[in-house]
């Protein structure tokens, strides 16, 4: 097989541009040093340009930071499947099987963050690919990118459904006392069989309970995400009021709930599971799905569950804006 002319003088790993222009030429085959391990995922190096992304229409952040691309969670519902196109990839089994490891990922934002134009707005962390899939054990990326944001003394807001984000209550204790550091980590429900169904590759609910716990215990501020809720699997009042309960049980701080919604790839993928494996609830779900937002009858219902088992167990809402006196605090 000939070489492809992009590999000529790449260095020690190419850009994600580069590996877009390379799969489209020639499929994942072509990918110079993949390396397929224990998980079944392959697992390609690259390098970046840039670290920060700047969002729009976000309210919590102005930024975003994802050190990898690709995610082996492998949730049918992820709405960052609808990325993959840029990749040349698809976004059915390509997300949780192809991985991209942005290896020079905290040295840039080093370098993006020293700059004197940078005015320490809000950062997400986790935003397209969670930070806390299992390789990160073995690159240690986002912990590096925790240690330079305290440094920076920059507000970072993280998501998450790894439990490994334990590992780094050091960092996150830092973080917290020089800026604003929230940590949501996503529990949709605790029931086991929509667990099983639709997050093959996420540690079990209580796993990540425990890790809301420890977290809590260590002084971060930490609250769960119930997001995303999918209709049929865990909407259920009593599925909800388990899983509010469970969440009130480990202490903590917030909780969000959004029901959830598909578009793009992920509409393509998720709708594909449904028809193939619950044919039952397709109808259902075209209906409920018109468009990329479920219907708003149907929402309005579930909220109204949420809101009122929030209410029984005694936890606040998600947080919109910083309290009063949590400023960012001038860099030593």
């Amino acid at each position: 097989m000939a070489t492809h002319p992009l590999l000529f003088d790449l260095g020690s790993s190419p850009t994600t541009r580069d590996v877009a222009s390379l799969i489209r030429n020639g499929g994942l085959s072509a990918l110079p040093d993949a390396r397929r391990r224990g998980d079944a995922a392959t697992y390609q190096e690259v390098r970046c340009r840039s670290a920060l992304n700047r969002c729009k229409g976000m309210p919590f952040m102005k930024w975003t930071l994802n050190p990898y691309r690709g995610c082996t969670h492998g949730c049918h519902y992820c709405f960052a499947r609808k990325y993959q196109h840029q990749l040349e990839l698809n976004a059915g089994d390509d997300f949780a099987s192809v991985i991209f490891v942005k290896t020079n990922f905290v040295e840039v934002l080093r370098r993006e963050l020293d700059r004197p134009s940078w005015d320490r707005e809000n950062i997400g962390l986790g935003t397209a690919t969670d930070p806390y899939q299992p390789i990160e054990g073995t690159y240690q990326i986002s912990r590096g990118v925790l240690q330079v944001l305290a440094q920076a003394a920059t507000p970072v807001g993280i998501v998450t459904k790894g439990p490994l984000i334990v590992r780094d209550k050091d960092v996150l204790q830092e973080l917290s006392s020089r800026t604003e550091c929230r940590v949501h980590i996503s529990i949709p429900t605790v029931d086991e069989d929509a667990w099983d169904r639709l997050e093959p590759g996420v540690a079990h609910p209580a796993q990540r309970l425990r890790a809301v716990r420890q977290l809590v215990d260590a002084g971060i501020d930490c609250g769960v995400l119930m997001a995303p809720m999918v209709p049929g699997f865990s909407t259920h009042p009593a599925k909800i009021e388990r899983t509010v309960k469970a969440i009130a049980d480990s202490g903590a701080r917030s909780l969000g709930a959004m029901v959830m919604h598909l578009e793009g790839g992920t509409r393509d993928h998720f709708m594909s599971v449904i028809s193939r494996e619950y044919p039952h609830m397709s109808a259902r779900y075209q209906q409920l799905y018109a468009s990329k937002y479920v219907a708003k009858d149907y929402d309005r219902k579930v909220q109204e569950v949420v809101s009122l088992m929030r209410e029984r167990y005694g936890l606040s809402p998600r947080r919109k804006k910083a309290p009063a006196g949590s400023a960012t605090r001038p860099r030593s």
